[in-house]
């Protein structure tokens, strides 16, 4: 591999790295959004005296919405990290087909790209985020089928 094929390869690695860091900090301070926001709403919901029910729609509105943008997030850093895999063997390759091409839904861009999934249920049902989401989201649904059954 000569130079100039090595420094393209270094400085598209690299930009894509940043776009994987940047996909990962985004997820960890939604996480940390997403909890201060549920303590405090929770907080004055209740001290206020708020009927359950409003709680209730409130966590599960707030949850459902945060939930899908952490998956999203999970979803592009994993589409970066397939897009790195297969920058690094083409580019040894001498390939230079998509040349800083940032595109994280380009298909051409991922090694064995018929065997990945990238629904984002998958990443929304992952072990990562169904325990702080799904824990949450199945309380106030119980919370709102007791209400609705209850009447």
């Amino acid at each position: 591999m000569n130079n100039q094929v090595n420094e393209i390869l270094h400085k598209e690695i690299d930009i894509i790295q940043e776009c994987i860091k940047r996909m990962a900090d985004c997820s960890f301070k939604l996480k940390g959004w997403y909890i201060s926001l549920v303590t405090l709403a929770l907080t004055l919901l209740i001290g206020q005296g708020c009927k359950l029910s409003i709680v209730a729609l409130f966590l599960f509105v707030v949850t459902t919405v945060f939930w899908g943008m952490d998956g999203f997030f999970l979803k592009t850093e994993t589409l970066y990290r397939w897009k790195y895999e297969w920058v690094i063997d083409a580019r040894q390759n001498d390939n230079m087909e998509n040349l800083y091409d940032l595109n994280p839904y380009n298909k051409k861009m991922w090694k064995d790209a018929d065997k990945k999934n990238s629904c984002i249920m998958k990443y929304m049902l992952s072990k990562t985020l169904c325990p702080l989401y799904g824990t949450v989201w199945m309380i106030a649904v119980g919370i709102i089928m007791y209400i609705v059954f209850q009447y």
